[in-house]
């Protein structure tokens, strides 16, 4: 059971080209963000699609892969666990930001 703890997956597609730092330390950060889709049926039998944004990052040689092979629009699968951080921002309010860091990847689609 130990490995259902803060376990996140996702199947979505990229609203934007993947944001890559490479750190002076030698690390390659990847940032971007993916949506997925859920439909239903209103009160009123209308289809109505629900679209969430998750924010993700990947580190390393995961991050290496999705800089060479993911763009936006492409669909991919993610695995990883859910973390959030917290920052000030420019008028000094503190912010909270969830994020998945994804530790697998696997690219869907064409």
């Amino acid at each position: 059971m130990n490995t259902l703890r803060n376990k996140v997956q996702l199947i979505g597609n990229l609203g934007n080209d993947p944001e890559i730092v490479n750190l002076e330390s030698g690390k390659t950060l990847a940032k971007f963000a993916i949506a997925t889709n859920e439909n239903y049926k209103n009160a009123e039998g209308e289809k109505v699609t629900d679209t969430q944004w998750h924010n993700v990052v990947a580190w390393g040689k995961t991050a290496e892969i999705i800089e060479k092979y993911v763009t936006k629009g492409k669909e991919i699968a993610i695995e990883g666990k859910l973390t959030t951080r917290s920052y000030n921002d420019k008028e000094g309010n503190k912010r909270y930001i969830t994020e998945v860091v994804c530790n697998e990847l696997l690219m869907l689609g064409k």
